[in-house]
């Protein structure tokens, strides 16, 4: 699939894809979300930019956890139909600006974020270095990147397991209660075709990132990179 048409696919899913994550991740998203939530909160006051927002799960899990040292929230995705539901979501009191746009052209100005999160987002987008590059230019000096996205068990054994999940499982239940069976092929297909670990981590420092870290949940289904704007 043409990533630069992913958007339209989320589109598609958006009614069920919030229940599909929790089915599919066995709950697990829940857990990966509260880890960012907690770095963010040790970070102090912020102002946050959460891109390839979607339903906006990350960034009311960020603000329910750390409105405390939030000043500012700013949700961005290019599906229509994921911020409609982020829209409808978000709780009284909390100022989240939704912004339909795209993560390689973010329409903020330089140095005008403290914190930038991604989860399971940029491995969707057509040029990921350049969403990088954009992380990093609107990041203010000293401020942080949090990207969750998936990557590969090292136990051979369980990646033997998670992958005849991931490409004979997930695909069957996703397609069948989201109605769309394409989602949830190219859902397998994007993910096993993406760098991850110490590869990823070269993205982020070749971008301008500095003391990146890669911390890896679940057996390492997931992994979640850290990177400094210096």
């Amino acid at each position: 699939m043409d990533k630069s048409q992913s958007w339209a696919l989320f589109d598609d899913i958006a009614p069920r894809y919030d229940l599909l994550n929790r089915l599919l991740s066995f709950g697990c998203d829940r857990a990966w979300r509260n880890a960012i939530a907690s770095r963010v909160q040790a970070q102090g006051q912020v102002r946050l930019l959460d891109l390839g927002t979607g339903t906006g799960d990350l960034l009311l899990t960020l603000w329910a956890r750390c409105k405390a040292s939030l000043a500012s929230v700013t949700g961005l995705d290019l599906s229509e139909n994921m911020l409609a539901l982020a829209k409808r979501k978000t709780p009284p009191g909390c100022p989240a600006t939704w912004i339909h746009a795209s993560a390689q052209k973010i329409p903020l100005p330089d140095q005008s974020q403290d914190s930038v999160t991604m989860a399971f987002a940029i491995r969707n987008c057509p040029d990921p270095p350049q969403v990088l590059r954009e992380m990093v230019r609107v990041l203010a000096p000293g401020g942080h990147a949090y990207i969750l996205e998936f990557s590969m068990p090292q136990s051979w054994l369980f990646r033997r397991v998670y992958l005849f999940y991931f490409r004979h499982i997930l695909p069957l239940v996703g397609g069948w209660i989201s109605g769309h069976s394409t989602a949830y092929r190219y859902l397998n297909q994007s993910v096993e075709a993406f760098p991850y670990g110490e590869v990823f981590a070269q993205w982020m420092r070749d971008a301008g990132f500095s003391a990146v870290t890669t911390t890896p949940f679940t057996f390492g289904v997931v992994t979640l990179y850290e990177g400094e704007r210096p």
